[in-house]
């Protein structure tokens, strides 16, 4: 028998990523498309095996090598099942995944949340390896969360442990974090910003739609000294600390992972920073020889964290 490849596919709101790992979990072949998810969600699936499809043929692997197959969703998802119970940048509402699967693929599939996933990758191959208490918290389009405690993936009661994005930091009105710290909110609320600004600066973003910018923008604008982005990026800094200080207060973790789009692209000096002001919430002592560290494996994060979520869900080393 020849030695086993495991595939992990990561679904996002505006791309498809599907890697496949070799036996040591080294990369070896890597597909992105896009998602197009306003085409519905058959129609994504179909790009998902494309996805697929393309990665055997360039590492040259055969279906039958395969051992099995992670898929991260960005939505909440019945453990244990192929059931997307919601996932609203796809606009997905108890939609079960598995009548989509074609007849080529013979193997097992997980199916699981994206940051869980992306917070999986990094606690086996990243930045938290060998932690038993990790907290994995990923700043992109919005904000998410995934949890291992005691050296395994934590779903809670429900199935939905870990989504720090929806805790609530300001209690008047029920402000959410993710509405205060997500890329697309973040720069919904600019307009409030710049019509608050100095003329000078109202009139560099004259003409501008902030709505549209990327986080690779954002980062370029932080780095000219763009006061607007440098109270929007501080904000988010603070509202992402606010939570992690809840967490570190709650749950203890060892390792505290800052990952995502938005913090790839703004760099180490983001998590920095969440990490001086979450140590002001914080207990005394609570944060004592705790780590707060930035995501090693950036982008692959979720196909790396789907593909040994699989193998272990699949060998049942780690439920």
């Amino acid at each position: 028998m020849s030695a086993p490849y495991w595939l992990g596919v990561d679904l996002g709101g505006t791309k498809i990523l599907a890697g496949l790992f070799d036996q040591g979990f080294s990369l070896v072949g890597r597909e992105k498309q896009p998602t197009n998810y306003d085409e519905g969600g058959p129609a994504v699936f179909a790009r998902i095996v494309s996805a697929v499809d393309a990665v055997l043929k360039e590492a040259g692997v055969a279906p039958a090598d395969v051992r099995g197959m992670g898929l991260a969703v960005p939505g909440q998802v019945v453990p244990h099942s192929t059931l997307v119970r919601y996932a609203p940048n796809l606009g997905w509402r108890d939609f079960d995944l598995s009548p989509l699967f074609p007849s080529q693929w013979s193997w097992p599939v997980v199916i699981e949340n994206d940051v869980r996933m992306g917070t999986y990758g990094e606690w086996t191959q990243g930045a938290a390896k060998g932690a038993n208490h990790v907290f994995g918290v990923f700043a992109g389009t919005g904000v998410g969360g995934g949890l291992i405690l005691d050296g395994k993936l934590y779903h809670g009661f429900n199935g939905h442990a870990g989504e720090i994005g929806h805790i609530i930091i300001g209690w008047k009105g029920g402000t959410e974090l993710e509405a205060v710290a997500g890329r697309r909110n973040l720069m919904n609320r600019a307009r409030e910003v710049i019509a608050d600004s100095p003329k000078a600066v109202r009139k560099n973003w004259k003409g501008l739609d902030p709505t549209t910018f990327k986080s690779s923008q954002i980062a370029e604008w932080a780095e000219k000294g763009d006061p607007v982005i440098g109270q929007l990026i501080d904000e988010a800094a603070r509202a992402i600390a606010a939570g992690v200080g809840t967490v570190v207060n709650l749950l203890s973790p060892e390792v505290i992972v800052v990952g995502g789009g938005l913090t790839k692209a703004l760099g180490p000096s983001f998590p920095e920073r969440i990490w001086e002001i979450a140590q002001r919430f914080a207990l005394p002592r609570a944060t004592e020889n705790v780590r707060c560290v930035m995501a090693a494996l950036g982008d692959d994060a979720g196909i790396t964290g789907a593909a040994t979520y699989a193998r272990d869900r699949l060998a049942s080393t780690r439920p």
